[in-house]
C-alpha cells in the first residue's frame, strides 16, 4: 500500500518519476489566467486565519460543503472562522476521489509542513497551527508568491478598472513576480444583462466621451486596450457561455444597443448579434497586438435563482452547459480569420464532450502561422480540472493536435495557495506520459521526454505569451 500523498503521489511508474523529480518539479510557474486581486499582492495582505484565505471566496469549497448537507450560515453567512474551518475539515473526508482533497492536503504539505490529513476531530489543532504560520514573515502574499516560485501573474480586470495596483507594481523593483493585467471585456459585450446601461455609464466616464453608437462603444473598447496594452497587458479572456457568430448590419446593432443602453430588453438573437460585432472588432486589435485570446465557454451560470438573488453571481450555482458548440465555434473562427482577427488563441469548454470538438476545429485553422500552437485547447477547466478530467483532456489533445506545443496549466482561482494546482497537473501529466513510454507507445530517450514535460510545464507558455523578455532568470 503507497503512503497517503507521499513524495512519488500519483506517480505510478519509474519513468513518471524521473519526469516528475527531474524535469517537471525544478520549472518556475507562469499563472497567466487567475481571478486574484492584484492590489493584496501590492501591499503585501496578510491572513489572520486559514478560513479567510481557503473559505473566503472559494465556490469550490462551498459547493462541497453544501452537497455534505452543511449549513449556508457556516458558508458564506456569519459564522466564526473557525466554526467554518470545522465544517470544511468535517465535509473532506466525504471528498474521497474529488480534487479538492488532494488539493487541501498539498497546501497543507507545502505551506504548512502538515502531513496528517485533515478531518473534524483534529480540525481545531490544525486551525491554530496553519493561524500561527500564516503569521511568520514569509507567509504574506509575497511570501507565498516566492515560496511557489511563480514568476509572473496575470489577473482578470475589467476595461474600466484603472490598473492602478498594476501599476504600483511595475514600478517597485521589491515586486514578488511579474504582475499583468488581463482585458476581460464581457461587462461590456453583455448588453442583456441587468446593469448594462449602468455600465456604459461608467465606461463613459472612464473614456471620457458619450458611448451611443455600435462604433463608438468599439472605440471605447479599443480606446481601453490601448490603455492597459500601456500597462504592460498581452493577455484577454472571454466568457462566451456558448459559441456563437450571428452577424447583423449596423443600423440594427445600433437599435440593438440604444434600447439596451436605456433599459428595454433585447431578444437572444439580438444579444449574440451585438456580442458577435464587439468581439470582432476587438479580436481584430488583438491580433494586431499579437495578444493571446482566451475563450472560454460550456458554462451554464447561475442555477439557483433563489441563492442567486441572496449571493450574487461566482457562489457555486454554476454547472456545464450542453449548448451545441461544434457550428458556433467554427464559424466564429471562421469569420475572424476572414476578418484578420484570428491571432493566438486559448479555447477552453466547460463541458469535457467538447474536447474533440475543439481539438479537430483548431486544427482546422492552424494555418498561415510561424507560431506552434498557435490555437491552443486550454488545460482542463474549473469542473475539469481533476485527474480524470485532466487526463482525458490531455489524451484528446494528444490523439487530434501536436501535445508537444501544450501551454499547460493555470489556476483560474482567488487563493494565493491554489499554485500548488500547478504541482498536481505536472504530476498527472508525468505519469500519464511515463505510462505510455512503459507501454512502448514513446521511446524511453530522457533528452526529448524531459524537454517535452519542460516545455509544457514553463517554456511553452514562456514563449507563446511572449514573457521571454519579461522574467528574469
Amino acid at each position: 500500500m503507497r503512503k497517503f500523498m507521499d513524495r512519488d503521489f500519483l506517480l505510478k511508474t519509474e519513468t513518471a518519476k524521473q519526469l516528475y523529480h527531474h524535469h517537471a518539479a525544478r520549472m518556475p510557474i507562469i499563472d497567466y489566467h487567475c481571478h486574484i486581486d492584484p492590489m493584496e499582492i501590492y501591499i503585501d495582505k496578510r491572513y489572520a486565519t486559514i478560513t479567510e484565505v481557503w473559505l473566503g471566496g472559494d465556490h469550490y469549497k462551498w459547493r462541497a460543503m453544501r452537497s455534505c448537507g452543511v449549513p449556508e450560515y457556516y458558508i458564506t453567512g456569519d459564522a466564526t472562522p473557525a466554526e467554518k474551518f470545522q465544517k470544511w475539515a468535517e465535509t473532506l473526508p466525504m471528498l474521497i476521489g474529488n480534487p479538492l482533497y488532494h488539493w487541501t492536503h498539498l497546501e497543507l504539505q507545502r505551506y504548512f509542513g502538515i502531513q496528517e490529513p485533515l478531518c473534524g476531530e483534529n480540525a481545531m489543532e490544525i486551525f491554530e497551527k496553519c493561524n500561527a504560520i500564516l503569521q511568520q514573515p514569509d507567509m504574506s502574499v509575497r511570501g507565498i508568491i516566492r515560496k511557489s516560485g511563480v514568476k509572473l501573474i496575470c489577473t482578470t480586470d475589467d476595461p474600466a478598472d484603472d490598473l492602478q495596483a498594476h501599476k504600483l507594481l511595475a514600478a517597485d523593483p521589491t515586486a514578488p513576480a511579474v504582475v499583468l493585467p488581463a482585458f476581460r471585456p464581457d461587462k461590456a459585450m453583455r448588453a442583456d444583462k441587468e446593469g448594462f446601461s449602468q455600465y456604459v455609464a461608467k465606461l463613459e466616464n472612464v473614456v471620457g466621451y458619450p458611448i451611443d453608437t455600435i462604433e463608438q462603444m468599439r472605440k471605447a473598447l479599443n480606446d481601453r486596450i490601448a490603455y492597459f496594452a500601456d500597462c504592460g497587458c498581452c493577455v484577454c479572456d472571454h466568457g462566451l457561455d456558448f459559441c456563437f457568430c450571428e452577424e447583423a448590419d449596423e443600423d440594427t446593432l445600433n437599435d440593438i444597443f440604444t434600447r439596451a443602453k436605456s433599459g428595454r430588453s433585447i431578444t437572444q438573437q439580438e444579444q449574440l448579434a451585438y456580442h458577435t460585432a464587439l468581439l470582432i472588432s476587438v479580436c481584430k486589435e488583438y491580433n494586431r497586438r499579437g495578444w493571446v485570446n482566451q475563450l472560454h465557454f460550456g458554462c451554464l451560470r447561475d442555477n439557483s435563482r433563489k441563492l442567486y438573488r441572496k449571493l450574487g453571481p461566482d457562489t457555486g450555482f454554476d454547472s456545464m452547459n450542453d449548448a451545441p458548440n461544434a457550428a458556433g465555434l467554427s464559424k466564429l473562427l471562421g469569420t475572424l480569420e476572414d476578418a484578420d482577427a484570428l491571432g493566438k488563441t486559448i479555447l477552453y469548454s466547460l463541458n469535457n464532450a467538447d474536447n474533440g470538438i475543439i481539438g479537430t476545429i483548431m486544427g482546422a485553422f492552424q494555418t498561415d502561422s510561424p507560431i506552434p500552437g498557435r490555437l491552443q485547447q486550454g488545460s482542463a477547466w474549473w469542473f475539469n480540472d481533476h485527474k480524470v478530467g485532466m487526463e482525458e483532456q490531455m489524451r484528446s489533445l494528444m490523439s487530434l493536435g501536436a501535445f508537444g506545443t501544450f501551454n499547460g496549466m493555470l489556476t483560474d482561482s482567488r487563493s494565493f495557495l491554489s499554485y500548488t494546482r500547478h504541482e498536481y497537473f505536472r504530476r498527472i501529466l508525468c505519469n500519464l506520459v511515463g505510462q505510455m513510454v512503459e507501454d512502448g507507445e514513446y521511446p524511453a530517450d530522457e533528452k526529448y521526454l524531459g524537454q517535452l514535460i519542460e516545455n509544457i510545464s514553463y517554456h511553452n507558455t514562456l514563449r507563446y505569451f511572449g514573457f521571454t523578455d519579461l522574467i528574469k532568470n
